[in-house]
């Protein structure tokens, strides 16, 4: 883990760590930390506003890195431990995807990251994310079956794609057809939330 990012994460859990309400850690990568959009229109602190909004005492953590893959899923979870986290959003994959990562890999870090949350007392939300066609039809089939096995193991909650009605449409995403628009978000937002909800 990068020093900056390290920092970061423990001059935010000091405070944190002392909120009453529940709190949910999102643990992503740039889709998640809204790359290409302010911070504030990233569809987790969107997520933090209509909680509010609505009267929930909540406390929406964004622990996304951009360009991180599975494979820093348990370090980061482990560091955020200290928050006292209710319930974690696991949106991890997309660039081990994006870059052919080896599939058992993968599976294998979210499998020990979903175990240790478990363990922790978290509930879990898994965001499963799909790769386009031109990966080969193996490979995209058996990225998607990733999240569906995973989901069935530990009966967490899933979310088939997090990017649903989102990826693949250039209205709402930005010129490089991956990254979600400020239009994008808000529509990811929606789509997350009601899995939010029925954990609160």
């Amino acid at each position: 883990m990068k020093l900056k990012n390290l920092i970061f994460i423990l001059l935010f859990i000091i405070p944190v760590s002392s909120y009453g309400g529940t709190k949910v850690l999102f643990l992503g990568d740039s889709i998640s930390a809204g790359q290409g959009v302010e911070k504030e229109e990233a569809y987790p602190s969107l997520i933090d506003e209509i909680l509010k909004t609505k009267g929930y005492n909540v406390k929406v953590i964004n622990g996304s890195i951009s360009g991180s893959t599975t494979a820093s899923a348990l370090s980061r979870l482990k560091w955020f431990k200290r928050a006292k986290i209710d319930i974690l959003v696991l949106a991890l994959g997309a660039n081990d995807g994006l870059r052919g990562l080896p599939v058992i890999k993968m599976k294998e870090n979210l499998d020990k990251t979903i175990l240790y949350a478990q363990k922790s007392g978290m509930k879990i939300i898994l965001a499963g994310m799909m790769i386009p066609p031109n990966y080969g039809k193996s490979y995209t089939k058996s990225f998607k079956k990733v999240y569906i096995d995973l989901a069935k193991k530990y009966s967490v909650v899933f979310i088939p794609f997090l990017l649903e009605g989102v990826g693949g449409n250039p209205e709402l995403n930005q010129a490089d057809g991956i990254h979600p628009n400020r239009t994008g978000q808000k529509i990811i937002a929606k789509h997350v939330l009601k899995y939010i909800l029925e954990q609160l």
